[in-house]
């Protein structure tokens, strides 16, 4: 993001103007960047209210030319230390013309430097801060893990024919870096899990990112027992011990960024397997419903039920699902002055200001149930549990549902009709589950087209893709697909956005429920009154060019109907 044409005050302005951000994201940035002298833009995107593409059109910043083809020829000519500090990257070269990408055209000192080292006149483009970065992470790689490496490495050529125990390593400085290095990259890709798996070879490092896992570096045999202790010390854990999992956590802070690392441990064949789920704490405060990808229907619903004052409210969906984000945004839409919110959870992800949370302990014997019995103590008006696992748990927050409290929690199942069978599998009687029932959401997360190299295309006539979709085998029909640019790491997608099944429980449903009737029945007469499926949302925006229709063929279960 390019600012050297605007303004503090006058980005702030557009944004305000066009309805981006309020008054008070605006203010509450500023105070944030006169702290951290960071751009505006930058602030902004890291409080998670505008998008990097939003910035960047408000400033006008459109590249008129592809940074991935790059001369690399060219780059060998000119010092790493040049180009990282201008933020320039020597594109190509025509006769005495350099194409140079900069993310300020108008920075002179630059265009002199590569001009005097070069011999040759400079034409500078315009090319957004991000894609700079990574083009330069693409040819040159992240400097702080490249230099890392080299550190340790020479350290450990160094004493090669010694035999050295993990606590030797662990406190010199170039495995602290290494480490360090290794969580810093991972928050620049916006991972949401980091993975370091022991092979025979060496150690592999894999970052999920958009809820694919990519694969970073593979680090030598020798490196492997001192990054695990590392990461163990940081986790407090016990680094003696190898043969049984463990499970820590490590705060950290990247600039304005306060990251909560949830760190596992796993013994293998190979070694002891980490891994550690990012969770960014700064983004969630201001967290709305609206931003979590509802159709307008589906939105509807989900407001109209978060209106009640008593019965429960489900979000169901896998692991990594975007279940918890779902229900913190409801307890943000919620969160008056008027309203006493407790929540008990395992763990504590964010923490949300006026809502007293509480974490599960089970060693000392603060379960869920212990936990939620506690709760109804507390004159709660709503109620987040975290997630119901076993019976006695759901019996008591189905009890609180129909006793004047609004409960919110999750379920692990494939859609919204089986979470009625899931709770009476757990014990819960059938008309418990009617009397207290709102209604389910059931959600699964797809991957963003990117809007930088977002094209359209036609679907070829009797592709499998059309049958998913249940379009017709010749009718032409125009998709979009992301081509891979800098910006999204060549993937063609950039962010994720959430499919959604709401069911409500209506009059017509209820006896059903009591009744105890399959969970295809359900479904059916759910469809019958509007409901939305998986199935049909995630077609929805593939249509609307949001997603793709592979995109949302990968997800579990959405296909089968």
């Amino acid at each position: 993001m390019f600012e050297a044409k605007s303004s503090r005050k006058r980005l702030g302005e557009e944004l305000v103007e066009r309805g981006l951000i309020t008054k008070e994201q605006l203010w509450e940035a500023l105070r944030t960047q006169s702290k951290t002298g960071d751009r505006l833009g930058v602030v902004l995107v890291r409080m998670g209210v505008v998008s990097n593409h939003d910035v960047d059109g408000i400033l006008g910043i459109c590249p008129s030319v592809s940074l991935d083809s790059i001369d690399s020829t060219l780059l060998k000519t000119v010092p790493e230390q040049l180009i990282r500090k201008y933020q320039a990257v020597p594109v190509k070269r025509d006769g005495q013309t350099l194409t140079l990408a900069m993310a300020d055209p108008s920075n002179v000192l630059a265009m002199d430097d590569f001009r005097l080292i070069l011999g040759c006149e400079v034409e500078p483009v315009q090319v957004s801060v991000e894609e700079i970065e990574s083009a330069i992470q693409k040819h040159f790689g992240i400097p702080q893990f490249d230099k890392a490496f080299d550190d340790f490495d020479l350290q450990v050529a160094a004493d090669e024919e010694d035999e050295q125990d993990d606590h030797n390593l662990v406190d010199d400085a170039p495995v602290v870096k290494l480490v360090n290095s290794i969580f810093l990259q991972a928050i620049d890709m916006n991972a949401s899990d980091i993975h370091l798996e022991p092979q025979e070879s060496g150690i592999r490092i894999r970052y999920r990112v958009d809820g694919v896992l990519r694969e970073i570096a593979h680090l030598p045999r020798k490196i492997r027992p001192a990054v695990i202790s590392r990461i163990k010390i940081m986790s407090e854990m016990d680094i003696a011990e190898k043969r049984v999992p463990q499970d820590g956590r490590i705060p950290l802070k990247a600039g304005t960024r306060e990251i909560d690392l949830r760190v596992s441990t796993l013994p293998t064949t190979y070694g002891e397997k980490v891994v550690a789920r990012l969770l960014d704490k700064s983004g969630m405060q201001n967290y709305r419903i609206e931003q979590l990808g509802f159709q307008p229907e589906n939105l509807k619903k989900f407001r109209s039920a978060l209106r009640n004052a008593y019965g429960m409210l489900l979000i169901t969906g896998p692991t990594g699902s975007g279940k918890t984000t779902t229900l913190y945004a409801a307890l943000n839409q919620i969160n008056t002055i008027e309203r006493n919110i407790v929540t008990v959870e395992d763990p504590v992800e964010y923490m949300l200001v006026g809502i007293n949370q509480t974490q599960v302990n089970v060693k000392a014997g603060m379960t869920f149930a212990a936990g939620l019995r506690s709760i109804l103590r507390q004159d709660p008006d709503v109620i987040m549990v975290g997630e119901i696992r076993d019976g006695e748990t759901a019996d008591i927050a189905m009890r609180a549902a129909i006793t004047g409290h609004l409960v919110l929690s999750t379920l692990h199942t494939n859609d919204a009709a089986g979470c009625v069978g899931r709770l009476v599998d757990m014990g819960v009687e059938p008309f418990m589950v009617s009397a207290s029932l709102l209604g389910v959401v059931a959600q699964r997360l797809v991957r963003r087209i990117c809007t930088e190299c977002k094209g359209s295309y036609q679907l070829p006539e009797h592709a499998p893709e059309r049958q998913f979709m249940g379009l017709d085998a010749t009718a032409p029909v125009t998709l979009y697909r992301g081509a891979g640019c800098t910006r999204c790491g060549n993937s063609g997608y950039k962010g994720r956005v959430a499919i959604h099944e709401v069911m409500m429980v209506s009059p017509a449903l209820r006896p059903l429920i009591s009744a105890n009737k399959p969970a295809d029945v359900l479904k059916q007469k759910a469809v019958e009154q509007g409901m939305i499926t998986l199935k049909a949302d995630g077609i929805y925006k593939v249509l609307e060019g949001i997603t793709t229709v592979e995109g949302v063929m990968r997800v579990a279960y959405v296909g089968e109907e």
